[in-house]
Order: C-alpha cells, then structure tokens, then sequence
C-alpha cells in the first residue's frame, strides 16, 4: 500500500502553486515528505509549457486583452504547449517518486489519464483517450489536460480537469496547440453546474486506486 497525503488547497494563484511545487519535489526528494496529491483552482491563467516560444503562438489574444480580463500569462517548467486554468478547473499536482517501482514516464502519463477517464465515467459520462493526444476526451473534446514535469523520477505539475470551468477562456488560446478538437467540461455534459468538492472526492479515490494498482 503506498501512503498518499491528500492537500486540497481551494484557489491559489498560479505562482504560489509553483512555488509549493518546488518546495516539495525537494522535501519528496530528500525523503522529509512522502508522495503528495494537491487539489485546487487557479484565478485566471494560462500558463507556457517549455517549449515557451512555440507556446506563445498559440496564445489567440493581445496583452490588452488579457489584461482586460484579468487574466495572467504565466511560464512554466512542465512539458506541453500552452493551457489554460481558472476557477471551477479542478487542478492535481501529484509530487510522488516514481522510483523505483514506478520509473515509467509513459505510464505515468496514462495513469493520470486513466484518473480523469474513470472519474469522469463516475458521473455517468463517457470518456476516453485519442491515439496520438495526450489527455482525457469526451468524443472529440477535450476534458482533462495533462502537462507534467518529472526530475529525477520527482514529479510535479499534472492535470487541469474541466468541472465547472468558462469554456469562453479557452478562445483565448489554441489549447494545447490542437486545433481541430474543441474543450468541453463536465457541467456542459451533465446540462447542470457539478460540486466540486465531489469531483475531488471521486479523483482522490481513483488517483488512489490506480497508483496503488
């Protein structure tokens, strides 16, 4: 049984989400901490993968526009192209070793996928994966993205899940550089706002269940 401390944090701004991050991979490192599974939502951002330059193109709106509607514009160390997170966006940042049972990237990657799936399935929804794209989808949209950051078989960063999140923000960018597949959420395909606090719920209970697997 691998032991698992559940934080859920509310809305934190993205720069004290990274900066908690850091600090932890560095305490999960050193062995003062052990895995650790954090639940929030972001105020309005989005944020750049690594590849930050080719990210930027994918951001549809001015600085003006941004700023008009309060929303930051925030680089990150996590893989990926460019997302975006706001309130009613469940947010995981999983800070587990991977080593030595578990040093599997790929694997990794669709366990957080498989997370999403299941839970989305939990309130009677059909989800599954694209070949060839990474995250969690209903038919041809996207639900859940993952962007992830492992050093030294530390992992950071993780997965946005669209709960009750404004699907307009999403026009602000090219989510994850995809163009032809739109976003959706959980509330668009219930027809009805979701609560929160069973989402997270229902995600700490599959997280749990397929880590431990």
């Amino acid at each position: 049984m691998i032991d698992l401390e559940v934080r859920r944090l509310g809305r934190v701004p993205y720069a004290d989400a990274l900066e908690l991050q850091r600090t932890l991979v560095e305490d999960r490192r050193a062995g003062r901490i052990g895995d650790v599974l954090l639940l929030l939502e972001h105020p309005h951002v989005i944020t750049l993968g690594s590849r930050s330059q080719a990210a930027r193109a994918n951001v549809l709106a001015t600085p003006a526009r941004l700023a008009e509607l309060g929303v930051e514009l925030q680089e990150t160390g996590r893989g990926g192209d460019v997302t975006y997170h706001g309130p009613g966006q469940l947010v995981g940042y999983p800070i587990l070793n991977l080593k030595p049972g578990r040093a599997d990237v790929y694997n990794y990657v669709r366990n957080l996928e498989e997370t999403m799936i299941r839970v989305t399935e939990t309130f009677g929804v059909r989800a599954g994966r694209i070949e060839g794209l990474t995250g969690t989808w209903v038919g041809g949209s996207k639900i859940g993205a993952i962007g992830v950051r492992i050093s030294r078989w530390i992992t950071s960063h993780g997965f946005a899940y669209n709960v009750n999140t404004d699907l307009d923000y999403f026009n602000l960018i090219v989510p994850c550089g995809i163009r032809d597949h739109g976003v959706t959420s959980l509330a668009r395909e219930l027809g009805r706002p979701v609560d929160m606090a069973q989402v997270e719920d229902a995600v700490v209970a599959e997280f749990r269940r397929i880590i431990q697997a």
